[in-house]
């Protein structure tokens, strides 16, 4: 996929970024997802024993939710300095901090240890995650993109987003591996050992980050002294519109990755009574083969349009959602295997339609300034709705339709609906984007593919 002019070396440069970034994100979404992995298996059981099973699950759920509506923050806070002094060094140091809040909630003691310190402790570590998270994906975006050469953009800008199916792939085969293990020493330490894996990680992640160079459109803005005094501030007054467009057209993304990533867990071993296993099984599938179509989608975006590619992916995603569920609900009891079937199609072949080419289409919206404040807050606010509420909300619906999915399809429908709409009234090129980086002088010009 590179570009014919590119010298061996600029094409070597390239790749080791667009892999650094994928690398990172990956080691980030690990410990994120671990998180949600464990919510409705092990954390329930651990930190809220004293309530009935469906309270002790949405507790959970909650604090797991918490973690998104930290992301915000962490996304102002780093997008701010990444904007301000630069990609690389904030993105060192969000890793810093998701590893640290993931080995010590390896460490954290029960309910039964320490009472009622456990949750709160869990819960504080639980925004630290998601503080270094906001901050993280934002940063690899940029990166990856702002580095990328012209044409190729999508393409490029698809590898951080591996991050998440390899995130949930490793962190759920990792549950998996030490699931193996008798139930109580299971319970007692081997969801512990997934937690403190994260040490490792972070080693090696840091090891590739600080290889990397800064980016060379930021590089022009701090030559030029056109950085912004307070991007996000900058980013609303500038841009409103966008933000509120990026904001509509994640929902459908985060929705339903946490439907068949995080709730499908609590679906599958509560309501249809499978294995737990059974359930991390094939989520590991499923994300295995998300990666793949996520390089597959990217790069066919940079033919065929970002707008294009999304807002189809938006609504048949809410479409192949409903045929999941009906699949599930109608089979899953007397044929396990079509439960896979109906976790591996929409999770695997439909969805990365829209997550492959999102971060793509949100960098189109800002121009460099204010670029990862702009994708940071778009991601990581929508998180709260989109991502964070959804396995809460799947949970209650679930529940007030008697155990039957249908009130969960009729609202992944309207949140298709939603996304759809918000990514047609996109201007892809953003003639503002295009104005605001004409100023920087010696700033490329960022646009994605025609619509």
């Amino acid at each position: 996929m590179q570009p014919n002019r590119l010298s061996e070396s600029e094409a070597k440069r390239i790749r080791r970024i667009a892999f650094a970034s994928a690398i990172g994100t990956t080691i980030e979404w690990y410990d994120f997802f671990l998180y949600g992995v464990v919510a409705s298996i092990v954390l329930n059981h651990i930190f809220f024993p004293n309530f009935s099973p469906l309270i002790g699950t949405l507790l959970s759920y909650t604090t797991f939710a918490i973690g998104f509506i930290a992301r915000p923050v962490g996304g102002l806070i780093f997008g701010h300095f990444g904007d301000r002094i630069g990609r690389k060094t904030v993105l060192i140091l969000t890793l810093l901090i998701m590893g640290v809040a993931t080995f010590l909630i390896g460490c954290l003691p029960g309910y039964s240890t320490i009472g009622i310190a456990a949750p709160i402790l869990l819960l504080l570590l639980r925004i630290f995650q998601g503080i270094g998270i906001g901050g993280e994906w934002g940063g690899a975006v940029v990166m990856a993109i702002e580095h990328a050469p012209k044409g190729h953009r999508s393409f490029y800008g698809s590898f951080p987003q591996v991050g998440v199916p390899a995130g949930l792939m490793t962190s759920a085969g990792a549950v998996a591996l030490f699931n193996l293990l008798p139930n109580d020493q299971f319970l007692l330490w081997g969801w512990r050992a997934a937690f403190m894996l994260s040490a490792l990680l972070v080693a090696v992640g840091l090891f590739i980050r600080l290889r990397i160079s800064e980016t060379p459109e930021f590089q022009a803005v701090k030559e030029t002294k056109r950085e912004a005094a307070v991007p996000a501030a900058m980013m609303f007054k500038l841009y409103p519109v966008e933000v509120i467009l990026t904001l509509g057209a994640r929902y459908i993304e985060g929705a339903c990755f946490n439907i068949f990533g995080v709730f499908i867990f609590a679906y599958v071993t509560g309501t249809l009574h499978l294995t737990r296993g059974f359930a991390l099984n094939g989520v590991i599938i499923a994300s295995g083969l998300m990666i793949p179509m996520i390089f597959i989608y990217g790069a066919y975006a940079d033919r065929v349009g970002l707008k294009r590619m999304f807002g189809t992916g938006a609504l048949l995603v809410a479409i192949a959602t409903g045929i999941s569920f009906y699949v599930m609900e109608t089979y899953g009891r007397t044929t396990p295997g079509l439960v896979w079937l109906a976790i591996i199609v929409p999770l695997s072949f439909i969805y990365p339609m829209v997550y492959a080419t999102e971060s793509s289409l949100f960098a189109t919206q800002f121009d460099a300034r204010v670029r990862y404040s702009g994708v940071s807050f778009a991601y990581q606010f929508s998180g709260i709705f989109a991502s964070g509420l959804t396995p809460i909300v799947a949970t209650l619906l679930l529940g007030y339709d008697g155990g039957k999915p249908w009130y969960i399809v009729a609202y992944i429908g309207v949140v298709g609906l939603i996304s759809f709409i918000s990514v047609t009234a996109m201007r892809i090129p953003n003639p503002k984007v295009d104005a605001n980086d004409a100023i920087l002088d010696t700033v490329p010009v960022f646009s994605g593919a025609a619509d």
